[in-house]
């Protein structure tokens, strides 16, 4: 089986991903495309196990996560001076750990709390609980992304996602790569796709564990309410692994089988991704495809 393309966007270009082979294209600031190819070693290369199911998902985020640092670190060096290349790297490390501790309190904390304050309790109703709690998740996911839209660093970015989309479309399509324009900018394996089946994973995966914990521990239920919540919030962040891991299997899965039921499973996905992806420009495109070149 011929192994499949995906990537991301980066500061003024795109990165691709084929295999274990990684490539960036980058427009610098006087207008030259800079290039980067690297290898990565899977860790399921070491441990066999991790390339099951459910598990290699678990294992695709995390690696996707190390790639998306690495990658963006690189593309925002080739925006300054060589002076400023180490400095940048740090500064836009520190950035990104912080925006993941953000997305952790925005998506997580917020959504958590905010669904206590309608009334609502884990420990009484888990499905209701979870499903208005997976409903304020998406409703600030979509007016989150809406406002850095308004970003027009950010709109570029979205620009080049759109770029990285098209190309991947007309690599899978097998045609010409002078076809690249006609092509769209949604694709069934985008990361925002990612988003939205671990937003609706999360809702039936997360109802069980009340259920669960109250069944074999009945104290807990009488413990001091900061115990209770602080244990049942804690077990919510420890199984954000197995969500992602169902998810990538759900998205994989709809991807590779097109039917009604997956195109109904994809279609939310699709949804959003107009809003992460906008049409580029003829340059970005060029960017798009460079990258890609040089995977081969």
């Amino acid at each position: 089986m011929e192994e499949l393309v995906g990537g991301q966007a980066v500061i003024e270009g795109v990165m691709l991903r084929k295999g274990r082979k990684i490539a960036i294209a980058v427009r610098k600031p006087d207008g030259k495309i800079v290039t980067k190819s690297f290898g990565f070693r899977f860790i399921s290369d070491k441990l066999s196990f991790l390339k099951f199911p459910i598990f290699r998902g678990v294992v695709a985020f995390f690696e996707a996560l190390i790639i998306g640092i690495k990658t963006l670190n690189w593309s925002a060096s080739q925006q300054v001076e060589e002076d400023e290349k180490e400095t940048m790297g740090w500064a836009l490390t520190a950035t990104i750990l912080i925006s993941l501790l953000f997305a952790i309190l925005l998506f997580v904390l917020l959504p958590y709390g905010l669904t206590y304050l309608l009334g609502l309790k884990e420990t009484a109703n888990p499905i209701l609980f979870n499903f208005v709690d997976g409903i304020i998740k998406l409703i600030i996911l979509i007016v989150y992304i809406l406002a850095i839209s308004l970003i027009s660093d950010v709109r570029r970015i979205f620009q080049y996602h759109g770029a990285e989309h098209k190309v991947v479309n007309c690599y899978e399509a097998k045609d010409s790569f002078d076809n690249v324009k006609k092509y769209g900018t949604i694709h069934l394996r985008c990361g925002t796709s990612f988003l939205l089946a671990v937003i609706f994973v999360g809702v039936i995966i997360l109802s069980f564990i009340p259920v669960i914990i109250f069944y074999y521990y009945p104290t807990l239920k009488e413990a001091f309410w900061l115990e209770r919540y602080g244990i049942l919030f804690l077990l919510r962040l420890l199984a954000l692994p197995i969500i992602a891991g169902i998810s990538y299997e759900l998205l994989k899965f709809s991807a590779r089988h097109q039917n009604r039921a997956t195109k109904i499973i994809a279609f939310p996905g699709l949804l959003v991704q107009r809003l992460t992806t906008k049409e580029p420009d003829e340059k970005q495109i060029e960017v798009a495809l460079v990258a890609l070149k040089s995977l081969k």
